[in-house]
């Protein structure tokens, strides 16, 4: 069986509807019983590919973002947002990107920004008068700033994957997260302009002051996470631990929103995401495990550097792949695929792999807003009680900023690297 057949079978596996987990660890057994490989192969690579300290983070991060929904913790950040930015033009909207960068420091999933916060910020955009498609538009943009600034459980497995520093990775996430903000803002200015939106609230600092109060606790979540990481008081694993303790603490002993109920659920779905994830994760190891001892890496890389010696161009052809694969497939599966077969390539260019895994982690949150995968799509379409159409239709404009900022970010690379220079280097 060729690796070209390898492929074949995994894209028919995925057409047919078959989950992308089974569809890979299912194409990489065909493969591995056409050849002379044991086929306990399988799963000595699969337990290999989770065999990772650094893996531990992500059902962490998932409980902590989890139990943060479930304590009421969001509804504190959209009130403290929406006095601190809801008096500008089109303020829910503005209101949206502000909550959705404070919960970035909290969660580090896109997907659990647009079920967690995106109820909320759908809802009072609704009960403000703004066009759904907008709600849903800018609500879908913004969640993915949530796996750029830090923590970000992508970054968490690029690192894995890639032997990069998961420290300097969330470090170089943070500018950029930043940049994808204000380009954000920017559109919902320009859009609520053109449609008329009010300005939803004044500026009132005993508000601003109040919601601030309120929020403050909450607030500290991403100071702890974050400050905890480059501060080097513990590493990211540690982080996630701490997130989770704090997130508790909040929930039961201070807000009092936390029952015992409420916390078996949130468990529940906590062991039910994470099996999800490792399972992507050990499956997507078996696949790039057999493309690596092919040869593909460097076949790929002979290709690529053989259509240009000009490194823009070879960066615009790695992101027009990162693309398209990001349409089709899972995040989790995307990097562990691509990145041994792509990383070689930018670092033959002259690319620092801290800069290329943010590059590779903004071009796979592009395909969660996308058909025919587009989880947070499919999400939002779920909350708002849309079709999915048009879902896709309303995210469609929010999609030009983002990959302004994407090329932004891909050409000039002291935007990411300018942190992780500072604090590490």
């Amino acid at each position: 069986m060729t690796i070209t057949l390898l492929f074949v079978a995994l894209l028919v596996l995925i057409l047919i509807g078959v989950p992308v987990a089974i569809a890979l660890a299912g194409a990489s057994a065909l493969f591995i019983l056409s050849g002379t490989v044991p086929p306990m192969v399988v799963a000595h690579r699969m337990v290999n590919g989770v065999d990772s300290f650094p893996l531990l983070a992500v059902p962490f991060f998932i409980l902590a973002g989890n139990l943060m929904n479930t304590a009421g913790i969001t509804e504190r950040i959209f009130n403290f947002a929406l006095a601190l930015v809801g008096w500008m033009r089109g303020g829910l909207g503005h209101v949206n990107v502000g909550a959705s960068v404070i919960f970035a420091g909290m969660s580090g999933a896109a997907v659990a920004d647009a079920g967690g916060l995106g109820a909320i910020e759908i809802k009072a955009m609704r009960d403000a008068k703004y066009d759904t498609d907008f709600a849903v538009g800018i609500t879908a943009a913004s969640s993915t700033i949530g796996p750029i600034i830090p923590p970000s459980l992508p970054m968490v497995i690029y690192g894995v994957v890639a032997g990069a520093s998961i420290g300097q990775l969330f470090a170089a996430g943070f500018v950029p997260g930043l940049v994808m903000a204000v380009a954000l803002m920017l559109m919902v200015a320009w859009t609520a302009r053109r449609r008329g939106y009010p300005r939803d609230q004044a500026f009132v600092w005993k508000i601003l002051f109040s919601s601030f109060r309120r929020a403050f606790l909450s607030l500290m979540t991403p100071v702890i996470i974050v400050g905890g990481i480059l501060s080097g008081a513990f590493t990211p694993t540690e982080a996630a631990v701490a997130a989770c303790a704090y997130a508790m603490f909040l929930g039961a002993v201070v807000y009092r929103t936390l029952t015992l109920r409420r916390f078996v659920r949130v468990s529940f779905d906590t062991i039910e995401t994470t099996a999800v994830v490792l399972l992507v994760v050990g499956a997507a190891s078996i696949f790039a495990w057999i493309l690596t001892s092919n040869r593909v890496p460097e076949m790929a890389a002979a290709l690529l550097l053989g259509a240009s010696d000009n490194p823009w161009v070879i960066l615009l052809l790695i992101n027009i792949i990162l693309l398209i694969v990001g349409c089709f497939m899972e995040t989790v599966a995307a990097i562990t695929i691509l990145v041994p077969v792509l990383l070689p390539v930018a670092v033959a260019i002259g690319v620092d792999p801290v800069h290329f895994g943010v590059i590779v982690v903004l071009n796979l949150m592009l395909g969660l807003l996308t058909p025919p995968v587009g989880m947070v799509l499919y999400v939002l379409s779920r909350v708002a009680n849309i079709p999915f159409e048009r879902a896709m239709t309303g995210t469609a404009p929010f999609l030009i900023p983002l990959v302004l900022v994407l090329i932004l970010i891909t050409y000039v690379p002291q935007i990411t690297m300018w942190l992780p220079t500072l604090i590490y280097r």
